[in-house]
């Protein structure tokens, strides 16, 4: 069982905790131990997992993340009003080869969604996404990943899959079960011309750095949809992270990535976060702990809400364009708004109801004014492709 390549939090992580408080996270997350064992898995809604595999990394990591250190740092951090049981399954070694790590890394995270336990995957390289996209292939027939990233991480088609190429093998692999890939956070100098037309001509999303800085809230609808989440903490500027060479000077502030996990915890389809790329500096462990904090704090604000089950609870928009009559749908509960998008009826949601599309309040104001919004018209382009 993959479980079994599980190894536990270390002693002085462990040690550590003794000495907090009872308030802190740390006495309340239920730990893989080497005396007590695995916890048990019934009833929890979160499991933090750190993966050390790194031979794959576009740039060679000369020392190995220290994910006990972030482990200190999350623990020392004070629970919040929360109703979620945490567990902390410890870490995935490096298996023989790199595909043996993928492998388990597979099978333990399908384990988990299969269970309705969100996994917090801490690793070294992004490239992990890919298995952790895979984890997917039986629990859904289409995905939604969102990449939380500088660039676009395609690579060349011919390359071997590393940190700067796994979108490729993630595109290209069979069974293909990428319905949409969003990135928030690319900045162009990062990213070459062909790149950003094949995220045209795929109908992928992709929102520039300053855009969602200029309005941290556009992030909201695109994580509303989304199943697998993956953070590049290179996507976070220098400043903020503690270092200098690996990291730019543009990027998001801590407060900026804080906010956008926390947008991710809310949304109640994102299956799965990872966090990768991070170093070894004592503010980087800390500013991964709060990600992860905001994202547990989200995670038990979540609220299911569809206009297709409890209509009573939505007010109804059509706006009729020159092409469509579009149909919004705004929550009376949290302001959340949607539209429909009849072309990805049968490919997507294999319903009788047309699919809904979340979207934002200036989309609807966008269609008013007789212009349709981008990412719908993305969607329905994508159900006939």
């Amino acid at each position: 069982m993959a479980f079994d390549f599980l190894v536990p939090v270390e002693d002085n992580v462990l040690a550590h905790c003794e000495l907090l408080p009872p308030q802190a996270l740390g006495k309340n997350i239920h730990k893989h131990t080497s005396k007590k064992g695995l916890p048990v898995l019934a009833g929890a809604s979160i499991a933090i997992v750190g993966v050390h595999e790194s031979r794959n990394a576009f740039e060679k990591k000369l020392e190995r993340l220290d994910i006990s250190q972030i482990r200190i740092q999350l623990y020392k951090l004070m629970l919040g009003n929360w109703n979620a049981t945490i567990v902390d399954l410890g870490d995935i070694e490096e298996g023989e080869e790199v595909a043996d790590t993928y492998f388990v890394v597979k099978e333990i995270m399908a384990g988990l969604l299969e269970e309705n336990i969100v996994p917090v995957l801490i690793g070294a390289t992004q490239d992990i996404t890919y298995p952790t996209y895979r984890a997917f292939d039986s629990i859904r027939d289409m995905v939604n990943l969102v990449a939380i990233d500088s660039r676009f991480d395609f690579g060349d088609a011919d390359e071997l899959i590393s940190s700067h190429s796994y979108m490729s093998k993630i595109i290209t692999d069979k069974p293909n079960n990428l319905f949409n890939f969003s990135n928030i956070g690319y900045q162009s100098y990062f990213n070459a011309q062909e790149e950003i037309d094949l995220m045209e001509r795929l109908f992928f999303d992709a929102y520039r750095l300053g855009e969602i800085v200029s309005n941290i809230s556009l992030v909201e609808p695109v994580l509303r949809s989304a199943h697998l989440v993956s953070l590049d903490a290179r996507a976070i500027r220098a400043s903020e992270i503690g270092l200098s060479d690996a990291f730019s000077p543009n990027g998001f502030t801590g407060r900026e990535i804080c906010a956008i996990a926390r947008y991710a915890g809310i949304s109640d389809t994102v299956s799965l976060l990872g966090i990768y790329e991070s170093e070894n500096t004592v503010q980087s462990f800390q500013l991964i702990a709060q990600i992860i904090w905001y994202f547990i704090e989200g995670f038990n604000f979540r609220i299911k809400e569809s206009p297709h089950t409890k209509k009573e609870d939505f007010n109804k928009f059509m706006v009729p364009t020159e092409t469509e009559e579009l149909v919004f749908y705004k929550s009376n509960l949290t302001d959340r708004w949607w539209v429909e998008v009849p072309s990805i009826l049968t490919s997507h949601t294999k319903t009788s109801s047309p699919a809904l599309l979340p979207c934002t309040e200036d989309d609807y104001l966008e269609a008013c004014n007789q212009n349709i919004p981008e990412r719908w018209f993305k969607a329905y382009k994508k159900g006939f492709s």
